[in-house]
């Protein structure tokens, strides 16, 4: 015990300075001394609920901690809550040497303030149950009430479990909103007992391997469909419950009109062709031209001109509705190819009939009446900015993905916006260089997500909700791939979302992040270390090639070579942009502390290097 005491003692002189939270708090005041907490401390709380017993319980359980409900045990954490005297979600913690003292303002508060003290208990490293935690004072709330991010689970299908360790860790960085992207072309994923098929039928495409696209065929004749899942009514209402616990709500999306070939291979009636669809397993079924327009080359959208459709559509919501109890549904509405409708001569009599002058009309005519269909079951109807097009139907709420155009737009026009732009929020993109990350048709880094910025000039803030990441699955087939790809990213998208714009500083959130990655390492989940290892330029200036290497570390010096030889950290110390030479060599290049190598090391070759040039 007292050989404990004493490293505890030594580590209470490193404890100072290293408070590691993210996101940031609103005030963080550190002060001299620690404070003892081990398994005998005592808890106390005043005016307990169920709620907040089942917020302690899952606290304790995550350090292995049982304290005792008796107030002179020893050191004591003290829980009050203090309504009408913080914000929504708000808390403050005060750590003194006897004492912790968390107050909040609802369940979100207190679970928000539980995270910051989980990630302090972390970041100090428990020894045998036992942790010394600096004395702080900190009050804290958030920017925005929505912190969100999306899962694709269309794509690739998730298990209840899997989705579960994904909430998990969100809860633990303030994240709320859990937009579960549950139907797409890939695979509808949710039951809806009124209608079988969708999930006997939709839930289930062909095995194939490889990248989606050319590289996947369509599935042969009689070729059976084992590859899929779908959540049944039971499992959804389970994640509800294991969500709201953890203070995050749920948003179902339900894709249409477009992005419903699962829908129509169960119920191909419900499309203008009215033929025969399958599943998609991954398929190139369009074109797209480079300048966001795009050709189906099967259908796959539903027609907004058939009756029948809008009672599909009406059975769905009722059951979701119910699933659901936050505000918000999401329809959708991207990426809608309207060339079915323009040929189907059903389609343009109904058009002539009610005055749609363009399939544009038509599509706001189909979100008016989804909208409708949503709000008549208690719900708020949220979609793509696309719903913009044609003129937005009063109340729907926008969630901008093109950029933040579609988002300002909708603001301006005095409806609520999630701003969730592909140049800073999509978390598929490749994060790293592309000589040793997965790559995909876009990137975006660590210090790109962190400079978003949700709240536009000219745009007043009321009417943004908030900001979320989204992380499509197309190349993400397992759960540890799907943390390597949202983390540290979501890192970033947290502190967007809660910490104050005035208060950002991208240098000391780095040295955050780099705790954090050491705390993913010791609790064995998947994460990125992109931001330890260079990004490599190539551009043209004055008729020459130059290669510019970037990162996005303070500390580190970057190493180069380009004559074939290694290691790198005895070639050439990077100090600013170079003339690319010709012939036949390869770009070695590796950041590194003094000797040691910070990340992997970029091998680039020359026509790689010329395939970069801007």
């Amino acid at each position: 015990m007292k050989k404990l005491l004493f490293v505890l003692l030594i580590l209470s002189n490193q404890i100072l300075g290293q408070v590691s939270i993210i996101p940031q708090p609103k005030s963080i005041e550190i002060s001299q001394g620690s404070f003892f907490l081990d398994k005998s401390m005592g808890l106390s709380i005043n005016n307990p609920k169920p709620e907040t017993t089942e917020k302690l319980k899952i606290f304790l359980a995550k350090h292995d901690l049982s304290f005792n409900q008796n107030v002179n045990s020893g050191n004591t954490l003290v829980i009050s809550e203090v309504k009408d005297k913080l914000d929504k979600e708000a808390y403050t913690l005060e750590i003194s040497p006897n004492i912790i003292k968390l107050s909040f303002s609802d369940q979100g508060g207190l679970h928000n303030g539980l995270q910051s003290l989980t990630q302090l208990i972390r970041n100090q490293k428990m020894v045998k149950g036992q942790v010394l935690l600096p004395t702080l004072n900190i009050s804290d709330s958030p920017r925005f009430g929505w912190r969100g991010l999306m899962l694709d689970v269309s794509r690739n299908f998730f298990t209840v479990e899997e989705v579960k360790a994904y909430i998990d860790l969100m809860s633990e960085y303030k994240l709320n909103i859990l937009h579960w992207h549950l139907t797409d072309d890939e695979g509808w994923r949710i039951e809806i007992k009124s209608l079988p098929k969708l999930t006997e039928v939709g839930a289930w495409r062909v095995p194939r391997n490889g990248r989606f696209g050319e590289g996947r065929a369509f599935p042969t004749a009689g070729e059976k469909a084992t590859v899929g899942g779908f959540y049944t009514q039971d499992q959804i209402k389970d994640v509800v419950t294991y969500a709201l616990a953890r203070n995050i709500n749920i948003v179902p999306e339900i894709d249409i009109p477009g992005h419903s070939m699962a829908a129509l291979a169960a119920y191909p009636e419900l499309s203008t062709k009215k033929d025969p669809k399958f599943v998609n397993p991954g398929s190139k079924f369009s074109e797209w031209y480079g300048n966001g327009t795009f050709k189906m080359l099967i259908e796959n959208t539903l027609n907004p001109a058939d009756e029948a459709v809008y009672g599909f559509v009406d059975k769905v919501m009722t059951e979701v509705a119910a699933l659901f109890p936050y505000d918000y549904i999401h329809m959708g509405g991207d990426e809608c190819y309207h060339g079915y409708w323009e040929k189907d001569k059903k389609v343009q009599a109904f058009m002539k009939a009610n005055g749609l002058k363009d399939s544009h009309a038509l599509q706001s005519y189909f979100v008016s009446r989804v909208n409708k269909i949503v709000n008549n079951k208690g719900k708020k109807m949220i979609g793509w900015d696309e719903i913009l097009e044609g003129g937005l139907t009063e109340g729907a709420a926008v969630m901008s993905w093109r950029g933040v155009k579609g988002g300002i737009e909708a603001a301006k026009k005095g409806h609520q916006v999630v701003m969730s732009p592909t140049t800073h929020a999509y978390l598929d993109y490749t994060q790293g260089d592309k000589s040793v990350e997965n790559p995909i048709y876009n990137d975006l880094s660590l210090s790109k997500t962190y400079s978003f910025e949700p709240v536009p000039d000219g745009v007043e803030a009321k009417y943004i909700l908030g900001t979320q990441g989204n992380l499509w699955t197309e190349v993400i087939p397992t759960l540890p791939f799907a943390f390597y790809m949202t983390y540290p990213r979501a890192f970033a998208i947290s502190e967007n979302a809660w910490s104050p714009a005035s208060i950002k500083d991208y240098s000391k959130f780095m040295n955050r992040v780099e705790d954090h990655v050491k705390v993913f390492e010791n609790r064995n989940i998947s994460i990125a270390k992109n931001m330890y290892e260079p990004a490599v330029k190539v551009y043209k200036e004055a008729g020459k090639t130059m290669i510019a290497i970037e990162k996005d570390m303070v500390k580190g010096d970057v190493y180069y070579s380009t004559d074939n030889t290694y290691p790198v950290n005895f070639s050439q110390k990077y100090i600013g942009p170079f003339e690319k030479p010709s012939g036949d060599f390869k770009l070695r290049t590796q950041l590194f502390l003094e000797t040691k190598a910070l990340g992997r090391e970029l091998i680039i070759s020359n026509t790689d290097l010329d395939k970069r040039i801007k």
